[in-house]
């Protein structure tokens, strides 16, 4: 199947809502969030997507959010109907296919769950599941702002950074700079792991 690789810059706009959804898409470099801003004008992140995920999966015919690139982002990108029209000969596509919308419903479950939590909760959460998803093991390398943090987890942007705070001061994490996060190991308490289902 022909892929086209894509290029977007810093904040630059991959689809819109309600726009047709006619592309699903991997992203081989960088990181994508999609998004909603609500009836006041808050911006709600629904998932971030690093390299190798892949997104675009809709119920219907349009995008129900609006996805961005966070950083300089490589995607490779391939029309839905061609996979579909594949996945009907292909038994491994299929497979492919299916197991790409299971993450997908499962990270949007967990998502939802993780904002019934404390502030502390939510980002130790949100930090062991970047350090799961991450290409290099030890710190975290955060592509997106504390910002982008604080809409994903439904917090303001100063309890977010507040939050940082309290686990670096409490041993739970190192902050070597803003965007770089070290776990702690042996520190992190088995309510944190169990937020990740």
């Amino acid at each position: 199947m022909i892929a086209a690789p894509m290029r977007f810059t810093r904040n630059s706009e991959i689809f819109g809502e309600d726009e047709a959804a006619e592309y699903l898409y991997q992203v081989v470099s960088g990181a994508v969030r999609t998004y909603k801003i609500l009836e006041d004008g808050r911006r709600q992140i629904g998932a971030f997507y690093l390299p190798g995920d892949i997104f675009g999966f809709e119920a219907g015919e349009s995008h129900i959010s609006s996805a961005e690139a966070i950083c300089e982002t490589h995607l490779l990108m391939v029309k839905r109907s061609a996979v579909i029209v594949r996945a009907s000969h292909e038994r491994e596509l299929t497979r492919q296919l299916w197991d790409g919308m299971a993450l997908e419903l499962r990270r949007f479950q967990q998502h939802s769950m993780l904002l019934i939590g404390s502030a502390e909760d939510r980002v130790m959460a949100f930090l062991l599941d970047m350090s799961r998803r991450a290409t290099k093991k030890g710190a975290i390398e955060l592509p997106m702002s504390r910002q982008d943090v604080a809409d994903y987890l439904g917090l303001t942007i100063e309890t977010v950074s507040r939050t940082f705070t309290q686990l670096e001061q409490n041993g739970v994490i190192a902050l070597p700079t803003s965007r770089r996060v070290e776990l702690r190991d042996g520190r992190l308490s088995s309510r944190y792991v169990q937020n990740l289902g």
